[in-house]
């Protein structure tokens, strides 16, 4: 809400945006957080005229197909709309009204298998942190509702004023929607072992750098057996599945943010050739290096 209630700071009054709050009954609700929010209206006021319906996250996602009022009032309302989405959890609502079979969708990354099952008509992409489908929108947990809230003040208002409200909000301008919701930076704050992170923070900085198993044994003074043991058991992975993880991870940022030959984000990002590089991006994005780069180019020029 901040992000758009920010914009209208920097937009005409007549560009701005209305936000309301709508609840199956129009009380006063605690979240997870304990923040008592009171909605501006319910499910059973007479209909406004709706922009944009995004439908917020909750832990009761499990609840949502015995809502049938509120999935009568979603799948009706979401007819008249410019474009519907929803955060985090609340895919499921969207799910149980029908609105996401044959769509592209994603969701907090730990409820993604949970979201396929229940609805096998939908193609759940659990990776992303948003994706936009046509006139649906769909956003990762919680922070990446700010990244999808971005998106949609871009579209309407261009960059430049999406750029100034993610400074004001303190956030980078704005991960695309395809990237990851995992990152390595992150990973390499889970090992409590002190030799494995400092190594993993290394590699972070030095993916273009000789990083063999024997190389890192030596880096950290350990056997190439007792550092594979060590780091697998810190870590729950293999070095080797590590080192692959951050070289795609700085492969994908070199295409995200220039048009340098597939050579040279290869030699950049570590890897002995674009061959090997391409068949490392297959294997973590699901996609080829040279197709991540046009759907970015896409999504920018959109």
């Amino acid at each position: 809400m901040d992000a758009f209630l920010e914009a209208n700071r920097l937009v005409a009054d007549d560009e701005q945006y209305e936000v309301r709050l709508i609840s199956v009954e129009k009380r006063r609700t605690i979240t997870v957080g304990g923040m008592k929010i009171v909605a501006d209206g319910s499910i059973s006021d007479p209909d406004f005229k709706v922009d944009t319906l995004l439908v917020a996250g909750t832990p009761d996602y499990n609840k949502a197909k015995e809502m049938r009022p509120f999935l009568d009032w979603l799948k009706r309302r979401t007819s008249g709309v410019r474009r519907y989405g929803s955060v985090c959890t609340g895919t499921f609502f969207l799910g149980a009204a029908g609105l996401i079979d044959g769509r592209q969708v994603t969701t907090h990354w730990e409820q993604a298998d949970e979201l396929a099952e229940q609805f096998p008509e939908a193609e759940v992409m659990p990776d992303s942190i948003y994706i936009q489908d046509g006139s649906l929108y769909t956003s990762a947990g919680i922070t990446a509702g700010i990244d999808l809230a971005l998106k949609l003040i871009e579209d309407d208002h261009g960059r430049d004023i999406s750029l100034r409200v993610a400074r004001k909000l303190v956030v980078f301008l704005r991960r695309p929607g395809g990237q990851s919701q995992f990152s390595t930076h992150l990973e390499a704050q889970i090992a409590n072992e002190d030799r494995v992170q400092a190594l993993q923070h290394w590699i972070l900085d030095h993916v273009d750098a000789d990083l063999t198993l024997k190389a890192l044994g030596d880096r950290v003074g350990m056997s190439v057996r007792n550092l594979s043991r060590v780091f697998l058991k810190e870590t729950g992975e293999t070095p080797a599945d590590f080192v692959e993880k951050a070289r795609v991870e700085a492969a994908r940022r070199l295409l995200e943010e220039n048009d340098i030959p597939l050579q040279r984000v290869a030699t950049r990002s570590g890897f002995s050739n674009p061959d090997v590089m391409r068949r490392a991006f297959v294997r973590r994005m699901n996609t080829n290096p040279n197709d991540y780069r046009k759907r970015f180019r896409h999504a920018d020029d959109n």
